[in-house]
């Protein structure tokens, strides 16, 4: 139920972006989901990609400081207190969320993807799934 998400340590200039969704693009490595955090010197780009192995061999190739790490996708109901319901889920087990991100997957359904970065992604996959939460299988996320 875990997925594999690639952070990269990009130096806050010009075209550093460009060159990573071009190499994943020159490869047909899909780009799921991202998100970036920046500060004046640098970015850590989060990325979900359609072949999280590879992208992160290929990146790491083309001189890349590249990481992995483990994440949940989670099924949350478009609906006003969607997110604030699995929030108090994980608030109770004391499950402590160190970010999150949105996912954008099949519109035609009434629910949102969310990414979550947990302290106990194990731990929150199970209290989530035990109060009917629905937490997405990997290998969906990567071909969504």
């Amino acid at each position: 139920m875990k997925v594999n998400q690639l952070s990269v340590f990009l130096e806050n200039k010009s075209g550093r972006l460009a060159r990573v969704t071009k190499v994943l693009g020159e490869n047909e490595i899909n780009i799921r989901a991202l998100s970036i955090a920046d500060t004046t010197d640098f970015g850590i780009l989060r990325l979900i990609v359609s072949k999280p192995k590879e992208a992160y061999s290929i990146l790491k190739s083309e001189g890349f400081v590249v990481s992995e790490t483990e994440v949940i996708a989670v099924c949350i109901p478009d609906k006003p207190g969607g997110l604030g319901g699995v929030l108090a889920i994980l608030e109770a087990a004391q499950i402590n969320i160190e970010y999150l991100y949105a996912f954008v997957g099949n519109t035609h359904t009434k629910n949102a993807l969310v990414i979550f970065r947990v302290e106990d992604c194990d731990r929150a996959v199970e209290v989530l799934k035990e109060k009917g939460v629905q937490v997405v299988k990997e290998e969906n996320v990567y071909s969504m």
